[in-house]
């Protein structure tokens, strides 16, 4: 049984979630998200609460039904208040800045990199080390995120690099005569 899935998804006051057909739509101040479902498990809304259930006893919709209920919970937990990654940009020169919908970074290569920020997708640069990806979709925050970090990822001997806030990078000791 589902640890997961047997909890119902309380829907805040200020968002709107609705079923049409196999779709589940949130709405609320931040935007609006939408999931298709499968035909594995059912979903149920009243009172302000969103009920995930299997359809069968099968593995499959057993699995479906806890990731089901936990996706319903994102699209509704980022409709009311969204999600935010930090990055730090550490690194002599290390620099990143917004220009429209496009985030510029220098980070030691000889170009800058231009990042094209995709739609529902807001950046901020309030230091030139601090990149804030900020947004509905938790997956789209979150692939952003890695992205940039992708560019120029933390490294071991010096810590140069992109990295998350919270992230820990474990130092190496250098060379030794």
């Amino acid at each position: 049984m589902s640890r997961v899935g047997k909890y119902p998804v309380v829907v805040p006051a200020g968002v709107t979630v609705s079923l049409i057909g196999r779709t589940v739509t949130a709405k609320g101040k931040l935007g609006e998200l939408s999931l298709p479902l499968t035909d594995q498990v059912d979903v149920v809304i009243e009172n302000n609460e969103v009920a995930v259930s299997p359809r069968g006893d099968d593995r499959r919709a057993r699995t479906l039904w806890g990731t089901t209920r936990s996706l319903i919970n994102s699209m509704v937990v980022g409709v009311s208040a969204g999600y935010v990654k930090s990055m730090e940009i550490t690194g002599t020169g290390y620099k990143a800045a917004v220009q429209g919908k496009e985030l510029i970074l220098n980070l030691g290569y000889s170009h800058e990199i231009r990042y094209q920020v995709p739609e529902g997708i807001k950046i901020t640069c309030e230091k030139p080390t601090m990149v804030k990806v900020e947004g509905a979709n938790k997956q789209v925050v979150g692939q952003v995120a890695a992205e940039i970090r992708g560019y120029r990822g933390p490294e071991p001997y010096k810590g140069k690099g992109v990295r998350y806030t919270d992230e820990v990078i474990r130092r190496k000791e250098g060379k030794k005569k």
